[in-house]
């Protein structure tokens, strides 16, 4: 997979992922109690991660990069 494939699907992720947060914050979501669930233990988790590895993503893959090579050496 391209860095530019991985970027688009991580970004819609973040996107679409976001759209439920919304309706939970502003709309009556928050009156389900099966909506809370979803969003705070499955949709709120998606969107933190997605973002982080938008964010730090390059810097962990040559983190783990150098990790592996010395650990084989």
């Amino acid at each position: 997979m391209t860095n530019a494939t991985e970027r688009k699907i991580l970004r819609w992720v973040h996107i679409i992922a976001s759209i439920p947060i919304i309706g939970y914050i502003y709309g009556p979501v928050a009156e389900r109690p099966e909506a809370v669930i979803v969003v705070r233990f499955i949709l709120f988790p998606a969107v933190v991660l997605t973002g982080l590895w938008m964010w730090k993503g390059l810097w962990l893959k040559n983190w783990w990069k150098k990790k592996m090579q010395t650990a084989s050496r």
